[in-house]
């Protein structure tokens, strides 16, 4: 049975668990820039695979998957700084690391799903 909602989709579910947990994690930063570069990318993950759900074809639903990975990438970057710069702890970046490695697994299942 095929997806019927983006809001059905595992990849955009745990991808707003994601941002939950970012979003908590950095809510008393005082690094105005660090905090919103990251909250913005983390918001990416789940936006893009939900406009790319409903744009017209599977190729476009594909590029936004990989905006996606993109941005999940780009918050996994931001945490190894957020530890060098003593932001979080080390379990918290190995945490939230393995939580952004597995939505990326995710989505790539999905993109070879719509292949």
């Amino acid at each position: 049975m095929a997806i019927q909602r983006f809001e059905d989709i595992i990849a955009w579910q745990k991808s707003q668990d994601y941002a939950v947990i970012i979003y908590k994690l950095f809510k008393d930063s005082r690094d105005f820039s660090f905090r919103n570069q990251i909250c913005d990318a983390v918001v990416s993950i789940s936006n893009n695979i939900a406009e790319g759900f409903d744009r017209s074809s599977n190729a476009e639903f594909k590029r936004f998957l990989y905006y996606s990975i993109g941005s999940c990438s780009e918050v996994k970057s931001m945490l190894y700084l957020a530890q060098r710069l003593d932001y979080i702890t080390t379990e918290d970046l190995t945490e939230n690391l393995e939580y952004g490695n597995e939505i990326s697994k995710i989505i790539r299942g999905l993109i070879k799903s719509i292949e």
